[in-house]
């Protein structure tokens, strides 16, 4: 009897001491700075939302919050990066619904997003906004569908990488449509975006934080956003609804992960600052202005995100898979 007490006695010191070193790990965290792995080219809506938040994270941690961005394999590979780095909060992913969701569905991955990775928290959401170069004769997205549908060639359309929204959603529009669409993967959508604008492709299914800005400037042609309401920050661009491809939705949200396994009291630093910066009226308005939506106090945190995460997971998997769609 005595030994059991004994052994129960040490598993409880034991336990104490774990948890006292935890926390003590999390109140001297961070001690050097903290990267934000981006798993697409420089200039993309991903890149771009990053760098708005990294520098006032940074604020909040008392420490540089650095980007780094590891392309390829539609943000595999710098989502593996994240899933196998040490367990400490020094390094960061960041990714949306096709790093997190949509690639897990059309490659054979060595990891499970929604398993390997512990949430941080809920950046912002923003549909997609179909659009095409400017040489297009199409005005309207009604007219876009006809001239694609008539093309005696496919419509080339540019993507972000294997599995991304972007891809999904060109082969979407073809099936929904009846037009023969050529995918034409880059290392991000700010690449793609570049060659639309040079007129190299003809079209992509872009994020509106990184469409907008080429929108505004006259750059490239805007025919609908893939949300059921119009943007906030462009209310002249129709729905999808409106211009004649009814719910032909896709909602692009941006989040945070860590290692699984990174301390709980680093994990609440992180997303304390991930909360202030998302408070900060200058982030705001930055993300405004991109189309950005940030949620809502209660769904910013840890659990709200492991809860969506799942949803989605839940959601695309099936239908990525029913269709076909491949990485």
């Amino acid at each position: 009897m005595k030994h059991r007490i004994g052994a129960r006695l040490r598993f409880l010191a034991a336990l104490a001491f774990a948890s006292v070193s935890v926390a003590a790990f999390g109140q001297g965290y961070p001690t050097r700075p903290v990267t934000i792995i981006v798993p697409f080219a420089a200039g993309g809506p991903t890149d771009t939302i990053a760098r708005i938040i990294a520098q006032r994270m940074g604020t909040s941690l008392g420490q540089t919050v650095v980007v780094e961005n590891v392309t390829g394999a539609g943000g595999s590979i710098a989502v593996g990066k994240v899933v196998h780095a040490p367990a400490d909060g020094y390094m960061v992913s960041i990714g949306h619904l096709g790093t997190h969701v949509i690639t897990g569905a059309v490659q054979e991955l060595q990891y499970n997003a929604l398993t390997d990775l512990d949430p941080v928290g809920m950046v912002a959401s923003n549909p997609q906004i179909i659009v095409s170069k400017n040489d297009v004769p199409a005005k309207t997205l009604q007219e876009f569908v006809a001239w694609a549908k008539a093309k005696p060639t496919p419509v080339t359309s540019g993507t972000g990488g294997p599995g991304t929204p972007s891809h999904v959603s060109a082969i979407y529009f073809a099936n929904t449509t009846g037009a023969k669409v050529e995918v034409i993967h880059y290392r991000g959508s700010g690449p793609a975006l570049q060659d639309v604008m040079a007129g190299h492709i003809d079209a992509t299914f872009d994020q509106a934080a990184n469409a907008l800005p080429q929108i505004r400037a006259g750059r490239i042609r805007a025919y609908a956003v893939t949300q059921a309401t119009r943007l906030a920050s462009a209310p002249d661009i129709p729905t999808v609804d409106e211009a004649g491809l009814p719910k032909f939705y896709m909602t692009v949200w941006h989040a945070l992960w860590v290692p699984k396994g990174t301390p709980g009291a680093v994990v609440a630093k992180l997303n304390h600052a991930l909360r202030e910066t998302l408070a900060d009226a200058e982030v705001r308005k930055k993300l405004g202005d991109l189309g950005q939506e940030i949620p809502p106090a209660d769904q910013q945190s840890p659990e709200a995100l492991r809860t969506f995460h799942k949803a989605e997971q839940d959601k695309w998997w099936p239908l990525i898979k029913a269709a076909g769609i491949k990485g």
